[in-house]
C-alpha cells in the first residue's frame, strides 16, 4: 500500500512537469509569437529553480517543516503560479511568472525523493519500481497533449495547475515526515561541504564536471525548441512521438552494466555525448515525410543520450566520491549541470534561434531549422573531442556493474 501511495505520487510529480516542458516553447513561438531569446529564457526557468532548489531544501530540511507539508505548500504555489502564467500575453509577465513557478516546482523533486527514502526499507531494491511511475507519468501526458492537438496553446500549463493543485492536496495524505533536524543550523557548506568540492581537485573528476557542465549547454536546444521544430516540420502528434524518448530511458538502463563491462567509464560518458551530437545530426537533416526515420532515431536514442552519460555519471561520482560525501558530490553536480549548464545553455540556445530567424510568415514565426541543429551538434563534437583528449580513466573509475543501476532523478 505504501509502495502504491508513492508510485501515485512520483506520477503526479511528473505529470505536472510533463504537461508543459515540452509543449511551452510551441505555444510561445506560434500563439504569442515570442521570439528565440524569450523562448530559451522560459524555457530555462527550470535551471533557476535547480539553482534555487538546494538552498530552499536545505533549508526546509533544518528543523523547520515536514516534507509533505513543505510539498504541499510548493505545490499549491507552483499550481497557482502556472495558472497565471497560462494567461499572460507579454514575455515579462510569462517569464516571471514560469520562474516563480519553477522555483516553488524543482525543490520538489530533491523533496519527494527523500520522502521515498525516509519511508522505505531498502531504498536500492524498492526505488526503482516506485520512481518509474514518474516516468510512466510523463509518458501518459505527452501522449494526451499530442492526442488532443493542445501543444501550441496555454491549455497545458493549465491543466498542468490543475494537477499541481490536486498534489498539494495528495502531499497532505503521504506519511509524515518530520524535519531530520541536524546540528547547528542550516548553511551553505552543509550543502556543498568543502570536502565534496575538493573531489574536483582530482584531474578525472575535474574533466568529468567541466564536460557535464558543457555537454548541458546543447542539451538545452532539445528541450527548448523540438517540439516547435517537429510541428513545424509537419510531424503530426509531436508530443506524443517525444515519449518515446522517456521509454528508451527505461529501456537503457538494462544496458548500463552490459556496456560498462565493454566500454568502462570513459567510453560510456562518450558514447552518450556522440549521441547528443548525432541526434541534432538526425533533426538537421531529416523531415516529417521519406526522412521521418531519421526524428525516429533521434528520439529514440534519447536513452542512450541520458543514462550513458547523466546515469553514467552519478555512478561514477557515486563509486569515487567517500560515502558521507556521496550525497553532497552529486547535489554538487546537479547544480552545475541542471542548473548553471542549462542555465547558460537557456541563454545561448536563444541568441543562436534568433540568429536564424527567417522572414515570418502570416502569424508565424520561422527559422533556418537546419543551421541551428547544426551548431548544437557542433558544440556536443566539441565537447565529446575536448572530453576524450583529457579524461584519463584508472581502474579505481571502474565501476562494479553487479550493484544495481538507480534510475535518474529527473525526466529529461
Amino acid at each position: 500500500m505504501l509502495k502504491a501511495r508513492l508510485g501515485l505520487m512520483f506520477l503526479l510529480e511528473y505529470v505536472i512537469w510533463g504537461t508543459w516542458y515540452v509543449t511551452i516553447g510551441t505555444w510561445l513561438s506560434v500563439s504569442e509569437h515570442f521570439n528565440g531569446r524569450q523562448i530559451g529564457l522560459v524555457s530555462g526557468s527550470t535551471a533557476v529553480g535547480a539553482i534555487v532548489a538546494p538552498l530552499l531544501v536545505g533549508l526546509m530540511a533544518d528543523k523547520l517543516f515536514a516534507t509533505e507539508k513543505v510539498l504541499a505548500v510548493l505545490h499549491l504555489m507552483g499550481g497557482v503560479l502556472l495558472f497565471l502564467a497560462a494567461r499572460q500575453h507579454t514575455f515579462p509577465a510569462v517569464y516571471t511568472l514560469m520562474l516563480l513557478h519553477c522555483c516553488c516546482f524543482m525543490p520538489t523533486l530533491a523533496l519527494t525523493n527523500s520522502l521515498s527514502f525516509r519511508h522505505i526499507r531498502d531504498p536500492k531494491a524498492e526505488f526503482g519500481a516506485i520512481r518509474v511511475m514518474g516516468t510512466a507519468g510523463w509518458i501518459v501526458i505527452g501522449l494526451l497533449i499530442g492526442k488532443l492537438r493542445l501543444e501550441a496553446t496555454s491549455k497545458p500549463l493549465m491543466l498542468g495547475a490543475a494537477i499541481s493543485i490536486v498534489m498539494a492536496v495528495y502531499c497532505l495524505t503521504l506519511p509524515h515526515t518530520p524535519p531530520l533536524e541536524p546540528e547547528g543550523k542550516f548553511s551553505m557548506g552543509k550543502l556543498f561541504p568543502r570536502e565534496a568540492v575538493g573531489l574536483l581537485k582530482e584531474r578525472s573528476m575535474a574533466v568529468f564536471a567541466i564536460a557535464s557542465f558543457l555537454i548541458c549547454i546543447p542539451l538545452t536546444f532539445y528541450y527548448a525548441f523540438t517540439n516547435l521544430y517537429f510541428n513545424q516540420a509537419g510531424v503530426v502528434n509531436a508530443a506524443g512521438k517525444m515519449t518515446l524518448g522517456q521509454g528508451s530511458e527505461l529501456f537503457c538502463m538494462l544496458l548500463i552494466p552490459v556496456f560498462f563491462r565493454r566500454l568502462g567509464v570513459k567510453y560510456m560518458l562518450a558514447v552518450g555525448m556522440f549521441c547528443w551530437a548525432l541526434r541534432y545530426l538526425m533533426f538537421a537533416y531529416g523531415n516529417a515525410g521519406a526522412g521521418m526515420w531519421m526524428f525516429w532515431i533521434g528520439i529514440a536514442i534519447h536513452g542512450v543520450c541520458y543514462d550513458f552519460f547523466f546515469v553514467t555519471g552519478q555512478i561514477y561520482i557515486d563509486r569515487k566520491a567517500p560515502p558521507e560525501l556521496r550525497a553532497a558530490a552529486q547535489g554538487l553536480i546537479a547544480f552545475i549541470t541542471l542548473g548553471a549548464g542549462m542555465l547558460i545553455g537557456s541563454w545561448l540556445v536563444g541568441a543562436v534561434v534568433d540568429r536564424f530567424t527567417l522572414q515570418s510568415a502570416v502569424g508565424t514565426q520561422s527559422y533556418d531549422w537546419r543551421s541551428v541543429w547544426l551548431v548544437a551538434s557542433g558544440i556536443s563534437l566539441v565537447v565529446l573531442v575536448a572530453f576524450l583528449l583529457t579524461f584519463k580513466e584508472r581502474e579505481s573509475d571502474d565501476v562494479d556493474t553487479s550493484q544495481p543501476v538507480p534510475l535518474p532523478d529527473t525526466v529529461l
